[in-house]
Protein backbone atom coordinates (compact mmCIF):
# COMPACT_ATOMS: atom_id res chain seq x y z
CA UNK A 1 0.00 0.00 0.00
CA UNK A 2 2.40 2.87 1.15
CA UNK A 3 5.97 2.12 0.36
CA UNK A 4 8.83 2.40 3.21
CA UNK A 5 10.19 5.41 1.20
CA UNK A 6 6.79 7.24 1.69
CA UNK A 7 5.65 6.71 4.91
CA UNK A 8 8.89 7.74 6.66
CA UNK A 9 9.20 11.04 4.28
CA UNK A 10 5.43 11.57 5.64
CA UNK A 11 5.06 13.67 2.41
CA UNK A 12 1.52 13.68 1.14
CA UNK A 13 2.31 13.74 -2.42
CA UNK A 14 4.95 10.95 -1.92
CA UNK A 15 2.21 8.59 -0.18
CA UNK A 16 -0.65 9.47 -2.35
CA UNK A 17 2.13 8.33 -5.73
CA UNK A 18 3.35 5.39 -3.68
CA UNK A 19 -0.15 4.05 -2.83
CA UNK A 20 -1.48 4.57 -6.36
CA UNK A 21 1.39 2.35 -7.55
CA UNK A 22 1.07 0.19 -5.22
CA UNK A 23 -2.39 -0.92 -6.71
CA UNK A 24 -2.66 -4.44 -8.23
CA UNK A 25 0.98 -4.62 -7.35
CA UNK A 26 2.87 -6.60 -4.92
CA UNK A 27 4.87 -4.66 -2.82
CA UNK A 28 8.74 -5.32 -3.25
CA UNK A 29 7.56 -4.01 -6.51
CA UNK A 30 5.70 -1.16 -5.71
CA UNK A 31 8.94 0.17 -3.85
CA UNK A 32 11.82 0.48 -5.75
CA UNK A 33 9.65 1.81 -8.29
CA UNK A 34 8.31 4.54 -6.13
CA UNK A 35 11.91 5.65 -5.25
CA UNK A 36 13.10 5.55 -8.82
CA UNK A 37 9.88 7.82 -10.02
CA UNK A 38 10.80 10.18 -6.84
CA UNK A 39 14.37 10.51 -7.57
CA UNK A 40 13.35 12.11 -11.13
CA UNK A 41 10.15 14.05 -9.86
CA UNK A 42 9.18 15.15 -6.11
CA UNK A 43 6.54 17.30 -6.89
CA UNK A 44 3.21 17.60 -9.05
CA UNK A 45 5.22 20.49 -10.49
CA UNK A 46 8.40 18.13 -11.26
CA UNK A 47 6.18 15.17 -12.40
CA UNK A 48 4.70 17.14 -15.05
CA UNK A 49 7.58 18.15 -16.80
CA UNK A 50 8.32 14.22 -17.44
CA UNK A 51 7.50 12.68 -20.28
CA UNK A 52 4.97 9.64 -20.49
CA UNK A 53 7.63 7.20 -21.58
CA UNK A 54 9.92 8.59 -18.81
CA UNK A 55 7.37 8.04 -16.11
CA UNK A 56 6.82 4.44 -17.40
CA UNK A 57 10.43 3.41 -17.64
CA UNK A 58 10.44 4.89 -14.06
CA UNK A 59 7.46 2.52 -12.83
CA UNK A 60 7.72 -0.34 -14.45
CA UNK A 61 7.43 -3.30 -14.07
CA UNK A 62 4.17 -2.01 -11.95
CA UNK A 63 1.10 -3.63 -13.26
CA UNK A 64 -0.73 -1.23 -15.52
CA UNK A 65 2.43 0.83 -15.41
CA UNK A 66 1.35 2.39 -18.41
CA UNK A 67 -2.28 3.55 -17.47
CA UNK A 68 -0.61 4.57 -13.76
CA UNK A 69 1.76 6.71 -15.90
CA UNK A 70 -1.14 8.62 -17.89
CA UNK A 71 -3.15 8.56 -14.43
CA UNK A 72 -0.28 10.24 -12.53
CA UNK A 73 0.34 13.09 -15.27
CA UNK A 74 -3.17 14.08 -15.35
CA UNK A 75 -3.57 13.87 -11.20
CA UNK A 76 -0.54 16.47 -10.98
CA UNK A 77 -2.17 18.22 -13.54
CA UNK A 78 -5.22 18.72 -11.31
CA UNK A 79 -3.22 19.17 -8.13
CA UNK A 80 -1.72 22.42 -9.89
CA UNK A 81 -4.74 23.69 -10.77
CA UNK A 82 -7.24 23.02 -8.38
CA UNK A 83 -5.16 22.39 -5.29
CA UNK A 84 -2.11 24.97 -5.80
CA UNK A 85 0.49 21.92 -6.53
CA UNK A 86 -0.77 20.23 -2.77
CA UNK A 87 -2.96 16.69 -1.77
CA UNK A 88 -5.84 18.11 -0.63
CA UNK A 89 -7.05 16.70 3.35
CA UNK A 90 -10.68 16.47 2.35
CA UNK A 91 -12.14 12.71 1.71
CA UNK A 92 -14.48 14.26 -1.35
CA UNK A 93 -11.49 16.53 -2.84
CA UNK A 94 -9.26 13.34 -2.99
CA UNK A 95 -12.24 10.85 -4.24
CA UNK A 96 -12.29 13.27 -6.89
CA UNK A 97 -8.20 13.01 -8.03
CA UNK A 98 -7.54 10.52 -10.98
CA UNK A 99 -7.39 7.49 -9.89
CA UNK A 100 -8.09 7.69 -6.46
CA UNK A 101 -10.89 5.48 -4.49
CA UNK A 102 -11.82 4.96 -1.26
CA UNK A 103 -8.85 3.02 -0.17
CA UNK A 104 -6.51 5.50 -1.28
CA UNK A 105 -8.21 8.71 -0.26
CA UNK A 106 -8.57 6.81 3.27
CA UNK A 107 -4.76 5.92 3.32
CA UNK A 108 -3.45 9.40 2.31
CA UNK A 109 -5.65 11.48 5.13
CA UNK A 110 -4.53 8.41 7.76
CA UNK A 111 -0.58 8.33 6.72
CA UNK A 112 -0.68 12.21 5.33
CA UNK A 113 -2.66 13.72 8.04
CA UNK A 114 -2.81 12.09 11.10
CA UNK A 115 -6.89 11.63 10.43
CA UNK A 116 -8.77 9.28 11.22
CA UNK A 117 -9.79 6.71 7.91
CA UNK A 118 -10.81 3.39 7.25
CA UNK A 119 -8.93 2.03 4.70
CA UNK A 120 -10.73 -1.14 3.54
CA UNK A 121 -8.87 -3.67 1.05
CA UNK A 122 -9.99 -7.25 0.51
CA UNK A 123 -8.20 -8.72 3.63
CA UNK A 124 -10.44 -6.25 5.70
CA UNK A 125 -13.78 -6.41 3.73
CA UNK A 126 -13.29 -10.51 3.93
CA UNK A 127 -12.29 -10.67 7.70
CA UNK A 128 -14.67 -8.25 9.09
CA UNK A 129 -17.30 -10.33 7.27
CA UNK A 130 -16.15 -13.53 8.09
CA UNK A 131 -15.78 -12.73 11.80
CA UNK A 132 -19.82 -11.51 11.67
CA UNK A 133 -19.02 -8.22 12.65
CA UNK A 134 -20.56 -6.50 9.11
CA UNK A 135 -22.65 -8.12 6.61
CA UNK A 136 -21.64 -6.21 3.57
CA UNK A 137 -21.18 -7.08 -0.05
CA UNK A 138 -18.67 -4.62 -1.18
CA UNK A 139 -15.59 -2.76 0.44
CA UNK A 140 -17.28 0.52 0.47
CA UNK A 141 -20.42 -1.24 2.49
CA UNK A 142 -17.92 -2.70 4.46
CA UNK A 143 -16.36 1.00 5.37
CA UNK A 144 -19.77 2.61 6.13
CA UNK A 145 -20.34 -0.18 8.29
CA UNK A 146 -17.62 0.04 10.33
CA UNK A 147 -17.63 4.18 10.45
CA UNK A 148 -20.87 3.08 12.04
CA UNK A 149 -19.75 0.61 14.68
CA UNK A 150 -16.49 1.53 15.30
CA UNK A 151 -15.58 4.62 17.47
CA UNK A 152 -13.01 7.02 15.23
CA UNK A 153 -9.88 6.06 17.47
CA UNK A 154 -10.11 2.92 16.03
CA UNK A 155 -10.05 3.45 12.72
CA UNK A 156 -6.23 4.26 11.64
CA UNK A 157 -5.10 0.85 12.87
CA UNK A 158 -7.48 -1.37 11.37
CA UNK A 159 -6.33 -2.12 8.00
CA UNK A 160 -2.26 -2.54 9.16
CA UNK A 161 -4.09 -5.29 11.80
CA UNK A 162 -6.22 -7.11 9.47
CA UNK A 163 -3.89 -7.26 6.72
CA UNK A 164 -1.21 -8.78 8.26
CA UNK A 165 -3.80 -11.03 10.21
CA UNK A 166 -5.44 -11.59 6.41
CA UNK A 167 -2.21 -12.88 5.24
CA UNK A 168 -0.65 -14.85 8.15
CA UNK A 169 -4.05 -16.79 9.64
CA UNK A 170 -7.21 -15.63 8.13
CA UNK A 171 -6.33 -16.55 4.59
CA UNK A 172 -8.78 -16.60 1.83
CA UNK A 173 -8.66 -19.72 1.36
CA UNK A 174 -8.40 -22.36 3.78
CA UNK A 175 -7.45 -19.92 6.44
CA UNK A 176 -5.18 -21.40 9.21
CA UNK A 177 -7.67 -21.37 12.34
CA UNK A 178 -6.17 -23.96 14.31
CA UNK A 179 -3.69 -21.22 15.40
CA UNK A 180 -6.04 -18.13 15.35
CA UNK A 181 -6.39 -16.38 18.59
CA UNK A 182 -9.62 -15.47 17.93
CA UNK A 183 -11.20 -18.83 16.77
CA UNK A 184 -13.73 -19.38 19.87
CA UNK A 185 -15.69 -15.89 19.25
CA UNK A 186 -15.74 -16.24 15.22
CA UNK A 187 -18.70 -17.59 13.39
CA UNK A 188 -16.63 -18.66 9.95
CA UNK A 189 -18.94 -17.09 8.10
CA UNK A 190 -18.16 -18.45 4.24
CA UNK A 191 -15.17 -20.83 5.39
CA UNK A 192 -15.58 -24.09 3.67
CA UNK A 193 -12.18 -25.71 4.39
CA UNK A 194 -9.87 -24.55 7.05
CA UNK A 195 -6.39 -25.66 8.73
Amino acid sequence: MVTAFARESRDPFAILVSCLLSLRTRDETTGPASRRLFRLARTPAALLRLAPRAIERAIYPVGFYRTKARTLRALARLLLERHRGRVPVDLDALLALPGVGRKTANLVLTEAFGLPGICVDTHVHRIANRWGYVTTKTAAATEMALRATLPAREWRGLNTLLVAFGQTICRPLSPRCSVCPVVVACPRRGVGRAR
